[in-house]
């Protein structure tokens, strides 16, 4: 992953606006920017490349912004531009279509026509995420109803993309390697909320639907993991799909879905274990509240997953935590060779 970012306060306050337009303009699109905050101004964007997809964190003062017919034909970078606002309001206009949009809203507009952006209410925030059009497998004669106009951001493949977007801003981690494959992740989601939104499904390549469909399952598994009757069955059964089909989907990803619902679990008992404010709380108790509905089977996946019994793992990971201690290694209940717990893994 690429990151750029600029910010208007690193400026004197005159030369605060002017320089946010010329960046806009080098960044996004040529357009015609007013703002009643010109004496001072303040904005900041950090641009991730992920390969041909971009996201853009984005922060600013209300302001109105055009894209004119003369802009157009000066530059053109045809692209779709999403917004998932996080922060304020915004009304846009394209295409004879005009919508409000505030916090926890999603719209799309096209680069390539004349659109109006109105920023009002507070300083608005949000995730921005261009693609080039040529890699939306979309008419974009259907997609040009879609413009400006809300595109659902709460359930379905909506929440997904505004999930990714909200993860990645936040992620601080990623490397430049990761980039081209992300990309790939936005691009299929994009497409697939468009088409969804169009009802244009049979318009997608059979591999976006795959990525796409992997991902919902992927999702909902995240989301029903403290679930114990959580299994291939059920997540087939949520998903109209069949339990081979579903094997097959995760045959791709070189696992099995038993042993990737397995391994969530057990990520998400790790990092509870090393939660002081988790002390008092029984380890049993954790693990049921992470879909383990018997002890004993817990214990021995956590034992093969990371060579200790999870008693030990919480003794290692608390102790060495305490200001100025050494932790000592326990006592071993079995001769295979261990390691001393890792960071705990996020989801």
């Amino acid at each position: 992953m690429i990151e750029t970012v600029f910010r208007c306060e690193d400026l004197p306050r005159a030369d605060r606006f002017d320089f946010w337009r010329e960046r806009m303009a080098q960044l996004m699109a040529p357009m015609e920017m007013t703002s009643d905050h010109t004496r001072d101004f303040r904005g900041e964007v950090r641009i991730l490349e992920f390969g041909a997809a971009s996201v853009w964190p984005t922060r600013f003062r209300e302001m109105d912004f055009r894209r004119t017919p003369k802009l157009i034909r000066q530059s053109d970078p045809e692209l779709y531009h999403f917004s998932f606002i996080q922060e304020g309001n915004l009304q846009v206009s394209q295409s004879r279509q005009e919508a409000a949009h505030s916090a926890e809203g999603l719209y799309v507009v096209d680069t390539s026509r004349p659109f109006d952006c109105l920023a009002f209410g507070g300083p608005p925030a949000g995730v921005g995420l261009e693609i080039p059009k040529a890699l939306i497998p979309v008419p974009h004669d259907r997609i040009d109803r879609l413009l400006a106009r809300p595109i659902p951001a709460r359930e379905g493949v909506g929440a997904l993309l505004t999930g990714f977007l909200t993860r990645l801003a936040a992620d601080r981690s990623l490397r430049p390697s990761d980039g081209p494959r992300l990309g790939t992740v936005l691009i299929d989601l994009a497409a697939a909320l468009l088409a969804q939104a169009v009802e244009a499904d049979d318009a997608l390549p059979p591999e976006t639907h795959r990525h796409t469909l992997a991902l919902r399952v992927q999702n909902f598994i995240l989301r029903n993991l403290s679930d114990p009757e959580l299994s291939p069955a059920t997540v087939a059964a949520a998903h109209h799909i069949s339990v081979g089909y579903l094997h097959r989907l995760f045959r791709a990803r070189d696992t099995t879905v038993s042993a990737w619902i397995r391994q969530q679990r057990l990520d998400r008992v790790r990092r509870d274990l090393t939660d002081p404010g988790l002390l008092t709380v029984r380890i049993h108790e954790l693990a049921a509240r992470w879909g383990f509905a018997h002890p004993a089977v817990f214990s021995r996946a956590f034992r093969a997953a990371y060579g200790m019994p999870p008693s030990d793992y919480r003794h290692l990971a608390l102790v060495s935590r305490a200001p100025g201690a050494t932790p000592r290694r326990p006592v071993r209940r079995d001769t295979r060779p261990s390691a001393p717990p890792t960071a705990p893994v996020t989801s």
